[in-house]
């Protein structure tokens, strides 16, 4: 596992700046996510934890599993107006990126060129957050038990 990297980002330039969020593992295990909204002045969120070997692993898994390698962003839709997601994936011994415009649902996946592709890489997103999410609030919320 000493050459994986997977990082997300979906953002775009608008009416409040620019609007992102985005995360991030290392191989060492730092797990990184920034969200930034200048929405009624809401300010940046930065969040650093380590995770344990384990995580790797099933992040690597949940990436694996979906099969993304396979895909190109080649007939995907490109950025516009609402924004990009990015996604950057270095795993056993290959470096991949992909780019493709914000997607609200599924029915702008089944409404592109590739709703295939698009579908492996929309659900692998999917996943990755709610990891992503799941970690961050065990990580951050949770109060140790006094006895």
């Amino acid at each position: 596992m000493s050459d994986f990297y997977v990082r997300y980002y979906s953002g775009h330039h608008g009416r409040f700046g620019h609007e992102f969020l985005e995360f991030d593992y290392h191989s060492d295990g730092l797990a990184r996510y920034a969200n930034n909204s200048n929405y009624r002045n809401d300010s940046l969120i930065r969040k650093e934890m380590f995770v344990s070997e384990l995580v790797l692993k099933e992040v690597q898994r949940i990436v694996d599993d979906s099969e993304i390698i396979k895909e190109s962003d080649e007939s995907w839709p490109p950025e516009n107006k609402d924004g990009k997601q990015e996604l950057e994936i270095r795993m056993n011994g290959k470096h991949i990126m992909f780019e493709t415009c914000k997607l609200g649902s599924l029915a702008d996946v089944q409404n592109s060129d590739d709703p295939e592709g698009l579908k492996v890489f929309y659900y692998l997103i999917q996943d990755l957050k709610a990891l992503c999410f799941s970690l961050i609030s065990l990580n951050f919320k949770l109060r140790p038990v006094k006895n």
